[in-house]
């Protein structure tokens, strides 16, 4: 990717120096468990660790250590790749949420942490991935995720990095306007299978969201560059329910939560066509 302005949105948390965790707190082996499960099967991390809410949070999480924050050159240049995008997605959504649905677009915070850290969902874990919590409207990411993304699912690419941040901003999208709270409702309502098929909903919708951003970034400021898409395809592709249950050994198309690599494919693909948000109704359409 290529950014004429390569400002940094100031929208970010940097917990990475240890300061992420509330003092004496602790994080439980089952929530390791359920954790890298969610990481593994494609849950949506928010949904595993609602249940682990820490009292002492609020006050603390917002807290740095104090410690600085010991990084190498390569993660010194992804930590300005993130803030780049994110300013970038900021640009968008605060000029395409109001133009194309009339509501206003108010940014999400974006932590950066190792390890584990704290959240409104309850804790969070590097084996989770990125991932964003509605209660707290903030999107979190350990940075040795990108590692992962290469070496594990072989998705390298700035573009792929990139698409991973959009895709969890989406979701903030998709919170603003009142989408996710609806499909939480109904999820409560339904039984597991049929809450598994509305989660894969909301995250084909997620990552269509994040195509409009890139239909954007390009159209107004030629961010794309030759071998970009191909790059953002292989990382949906690799993180498709298939693709990681197939690594497991077994596929239980029932378990899917994010949808098939075809599918997030499908839907990024959209977004990135058209820029159109109406065209991300995963909701209303019987083919995914």
């Amino acid at each position: 990717m290529r950014f004429d302005d390569d400002s940094e949105s100031s929208n970010v948390d940097d917990r990475r120096g240890g300061g992420g965790m509330p003092r004496g707190g602790t994080i439980g082996i089952g929530t390791a468990v359920l954790a890298l499960a969610a990481w593994y099967f494609g849950i949506d991390p928010s949904i595993v660790i609602n249940g682990s809410r820490a009292l002492q949070q609020n006050s603390q999480q917002e807290q740095g250590s104090g410690r600085p924050v010991d990084a190498s050159p390569e993660e010194q240049k992804s930590v300005h790749f993130v803030k780049v995008v994110l300013k970038d997605l900021e640009k968008t959504w605060q000029e395409q949420l109001p133009a194309q649905t009339g509501r206003a677009y108010v940014d999400p915070r974006l932590v950066l942490f190792r390890g584990a850290t704290q959240t409104a969902c309850g804790t969070g874990q590097t084996a989770m991935g990125p991932f964003y919590c509605p209660a707290d409207q903030k999107v979190y990411i350990d940075l040795a995720f990108y590692d992962e993304l290469q070496r594990r699912f072989h998705a390298p690419g700035d573009f792929a990095q990139a698409y991973v941040i959009a895709h969890e901003v989406g979701h903030h999208v998709q919170q603003l306007l009142g989408i996710s709270g609806k499909v939480h409702q109904a999820q409560e309502r339904a039984s597991q299978a049929q809450a598994n098929a509305l989660s894969v909903r909301l995250e084909l919708q997620a990552d269509c969201f994040a195509g409009v951003w890139a239909y954007y970034a390009n159209k107004e400021r030629h961010a794309l560059e030759p071998g970009d898409v191909d790059e953002a395809m292989a990382a949906a592709k690799a993180i498709g329910d298939d693709a990681l249950q197939s690594a497991q050994g077994r596929v239980v198309p029932d378990s899917f939560t994010h949808g098939t690599s075809e599918q997030r494919k499908r839907w990024l693909q959209r977004g990135l066509e058209s820029g159109s948000m109406a065209q991300c109704d995963t909701f209303k359409t019987r083919d995914l």
